[in-house]
């Protein structure tokens, strides 16, 4: 017989109902609610989801490396080169040679990726004010914070 109970109707361990144990659906739909609400905001700046991560990794005045961004953002260098074409048409980030080794490419901002930057910053700042009237937001942070901790401790051990 094929089990037709849906992940969050699993059963329940140490000692919680299994609508607390279904962690992983709530994370999924948290997260997909909030990049709907940037993408909305982002749409209206011309960028899509992640462009903004990537943006925002980048320091002006510096360079950086697209692997070293793939790490940063924990995402493949390849995701990192489509999405890098897309900001260099949009005249937001250039691609130089790296001084120190002809054949690597770095990246930089641009004066308009430096721009972009303070209106992405205050697109989420304005989600972030959305979500003030959260319950117990030192908590919700702090077991979010450490949520990502050993998650991200998982991820860099499978990669």
């Amino acid at each position: 017989m094929v089990n037709s109970k849906m992940p969050t109707e699993a059963v329940a361990t140490n000692g919680m109902d299994a609508a607390e144990a279904a962690l992983v659906p709530k994370l999924l739909s948290i997260a997909k609610s909030i990049r709907a609400m940037m993408g909305l905001r982002l749409a209206d700046l011309g960028m899509h989801a992640g462009q903004d991560e990537l943006l925002l990794a980048l320091v002006p005045e510096g360079t950086v490396s697209g692997s070293r961004l793939a790490d940063t953002l924990a995402v493949r260098p390849s995701t990192v080169s489509k999405m890098l074409d897309r900001l260099v048409t949009a005249g937001l980030v250039e691609r130089a040679e790296d001084p120190r080794d002809a054949r690597r490419t770095v990246v930089r901002l641009t004066s308009s990726g430096v721009d972009m930057q303070g209106r992405l910053r205050e697109v989420w700042q304005e989600v972030e004010n959305e979500l003030q009237d959260v319950p117990d937001r030192s908590v919700v942070t702090h077991s979010l914070q450490e949520l990502q901790r050993v998650l991200s401790a998982k991820l860099r051990r499978l990669r």
